[in-house]
């Protein structure tokens, strides 16, 4: 499988972890927890696995920066967090960087 598609599963999955942690309540929650720890594994797997192919730098930029950028998004929708002028421009500068490392 390419390293690219690995690398964006994983960081979807980081999104969803990190989501996760605000539904695992400290780690409170038996459920959510193991769904947050499973996932996290998993992100932390194919991460290590795109870094095979991928220069590490780039990787694990990309891979925070989806990561960031899923959950910041997301969170909007799931936890009423507000969408304001310095929150859009940040996310454009991560898209930005992500884009650069990829081309770079």
């Amino acid at each position: 499988m390419n390293p690219w598609v690995i690398l964006l599963i994983a960081g979807v999955c980081e999104t969803i972890w990190a989501l996760g942690l605000k539904y695992a309540n400290g780690f409170t929650a038996f459920w959510p927890s193991v769904i947050t720890l499973v996932i996290a594994v998993a992100s932390f797997v194919l991460l290590g696995t795109a870094m095979k192919s991928l220069p590490v730098g780039t990787a694990y930029a990309v891979w925070t920066g989806i990561g960031t950028l899923g959950t910041a998004i997301l969170a909007v929708f799931l936890f009423g967090e507000p969408v304001t002028l310095m929150r859009v421009g940040g996310i454009f500068l991560i898209v930005a960087g992500i884009a650069a490392l990829k081309l770079a």
